[in-house]
């Protein structure tokens, strides 16, 4: 699990050199701290990553961040500041700034440990889908990407009649299944916390039809 936001960003920046539109002069790019290096151990990465792409730090200030995915209709990257319990959005032309909160817990009850969301997707329909760390469910945000609220449509929640952990990563297959994993992290004392409830920190899918398998 890394929790470097320069990290988890770099790739948008990397992604952007890859544009082949040619840039307009008068929509300069801001200048950003460059850190670290890309070892290219493979010559078919050049592919991927052009020659000369550096990375940059788009925004920094947060404990920690994950979960970034690319929304094309906004231009925008969305990423979980987990402990912060916040989604933010990120774009060349405005920069970062909170784009929904809470995004991970929706309870009354005030409480510590690492409980905003983490992974995050865009489903088949382009809607946002969330891997909750304090509410222990995979969730989808039920309302538009452009006018965010922090209403959510519970996909799964439990396995077996037991609650999950705290799901962190979420993938979406071709099939439009999902796949996520569930450690432990988003429980305030972690794998001795005695609100969890399975005996495993899993990978799930959960199907099309509802249907959720321990991988």
């Amino acid at each position: 699990m890394n929790r470097s936001l320069p990290t988890l960003l770099a790739a948008v920046a990397m992604l952007s050199c890859s544009s082949e539109e040619a840039p307009d002069p008068e929509l300069a790019s801001p200048t950003f701290r460059t850190i670290g290096s890309i070892e290219r151990i493979d010559p078919a990465i050049d592919a991927i990553v052009p020659p000369g792409a550096v990375l940059e730090v788009l925004a920094e200030g947060h404990e920690w961040t994950e979960g970034p995915v690319w929304v094309p209709a906004m231009q925008a990257v969305l990423y979980s500041d987990i402990p912060n319990n916040a989604i933010y959005r990120w774009s060349e032309v405005e920069g970062g700034s909170i784009w929904l909160q809470p995004s991970g817990y929706t309870g009354e009850v005030p409480r510590g440990g690492e409980s905003g969301s983490n992974g995050l997707l865009l489903d088949g329909e382009g809607r946002l889908v969330l891997a909750m760390h304090g509410d222990r469910r995979i969730a989808r945000m039920d309302a538009p990407l452009n006018a965010p609220e922090p209403n959510f449509e519970t996909l799964v929640g439990d396995f077996e009649g037991r609650r999950f952990n705290s799901p962190n990563d979420v993938a979406l297959g071709s099939n439009g299944d999902l796949y996520f994993t569930d450690p432990p992290y988003g429980l305030e004392e972690g794998v001795d916390d005695p609100a969890k409830e399975l005996d495993t920190q899993g990978v799930y899918r959960l199907s099309g039809d509802g249907t959720v398998e321990l991988l």
